[in-house]
Parts: C-alpha cells; structure tokens; sequence
C-alpha cells in the first residue's frame, strides 16, 4: 500500500511501450545500413570485375574482347552478373581497358535494382605478342 502511495507502481509495462515505439526507427536504421553496406559491396565487385577484365585482356594472345568479358563476368555472384551491362573492353594507347556497369539492388540481391549504375574501370598495359 505504501508503495502505490509513493507512485512506484504506476509506471508499469512503461519500457515495453517505449520499446515498441523504438522499434519501427531501429528496423529501419538497420535496413539503411544493410542499403549502405550492398552500394559499397557493388562498387567493390565492378571494380574487381574491371580489373580482372583489363588483365585478362591485356595477356590474351587472341580474341582479347571475349577473354575480357567472361573474366569480367567470372568471379561475380550471380545476382549481380545476370543485372550486368555489357562489359566495354578496348585497346588504347598501348593499355587495354575496360569497363563493367553494375546495378545496385534494393534490399535483396536478385529482387529489385535501383536505376542507376555503379561503373568500374581498370586499364593494364597490353602485353607483346611472345611468338
């Protein structure tokens, strides 16, 4: 009885209400951070997509544009390679180089691509025919 006189029974289920109302911030606190971490992950993969390309196609004795591209498309996840433009590979100036387009998903990789486009390039010296 002197307990409810001095009022501290009256603040009762008081942390679940606070918690329930949190709750709806801190879900989407967590999912813009999930957005953040899947952006920099594609700008990680086309750059390391370009990369690989350029090298490929830097050292390839024949048929430089097709080794670029499947090295372009080889170590991608597969819900990245089936949203990739076409890979642009060229020879330029004694380089080869090239450059993979990516779409950034939304969420979930493989549901849903924003419209807009991540691009990596990479250029590599091309090396001299050793016949």
């Amino acid at each position: 009885m002197r307990a409810r006189l001095l009022g501290r029974g009256r603040d009762r289920g008081q942390t679940a209400i606070e918690f329930l109302g949190v709750t709806p911030w801190i879900i989407v606190l967590a999912a813009a951070l999930w957005q953040c971490a899947l952006i920099g992950y594609t700008f990680s993969l086309a750059g390391n997509a370009a990369d690989k390309a350029a090298h490929q196609g830097a050292i390839a004795q024949s048929m430089r544009g097709q080794e670029c591209r499947n090295a372009a498309e080889e170590h991608l996840p597969k819900a990245w390679r089936d949203s990739m433009k076409r890979t642009s590979c060229r020879s330029s100036g004694g380089f080869y180089k090239a450059e993979v387009k990516l779409q950034v998903p939304v969420l979930m990789p493989g549901v849903l691509n924003w419209p807009f486009r991540v691009n990596g390039n990479a250029a590599y010296p091309v090396e001299a025919d050793r016949r």
